[in-house]
């Protein structure tokens, strides 16, 4: 099973193509929340994810209360700068959902304040800046967490 990439109302194609290489070469799964900043035809976005669109296990939602409707059962984690633990303090398992930001403006308040226990963080120096990009972040949480499920599948 391995994990649940979630990108919530995603803006940047570039980014999303990214994370969609991330997700076949990991066996993660890609959920998509709209709207989309892009569309998936997109030439930016079929360009960042090179020719691994045919390996991809993708859905896409019209909102973040149909996929938590679809997993109710699910262990669902957010990436924010407003998490209070690091992204490695999670005890993460197979079949987890991390739950990313769109690049303007993250997660809403509503979303984070459901579980702020389940809410991680990448630490950063304190600065002016708002955050890593968004392909970066996914992929530190990801692997973290295929670290701590040993890598399933992965050679």
């Amino acid at each position: 099973m391995s994990l649940n990439i979630v990108l919530f109302q995603p803006e940047i194609p570039q980014n999303t193509g990214n994370i969609a290489r991330t997700c076949v070469l990991t066996g993660s799964k890609l959920h998509l929340i709209k709207p989309l900043g892009f569309s998936l035809d997109e030439k930016h976005l079929r360009r960042a994810g090179l020719d691994y669109w045919k390996y991809l296990d993708l859905t896409l939602y019209d909102s973040y209360e149909e996929l938590r409707e679809k997993y109710k059962g699910g262990t669902f984690y957010f990436s924010t700068t407003h998490g209070k633990n690091f992204y490695h303090e999670a005890k993460f398992k197979d079949g987890d959902f991390i739950v990313f930001g769109r690049e303007t403006c993250g997660l809403p308040d509503e979303i984070r304040d459901s579980a702020p226990e389940k809410c991680i963080r990448v630490p950063m120096i304190k600065t002016s800046t708002r955050s890593l990009n968004l392909s970066n972040t996914v992929a530190i949480v990801a692997y973290e967490a295929l670290r701590q499920i040993d890598f399933p599948d992965m050679k």
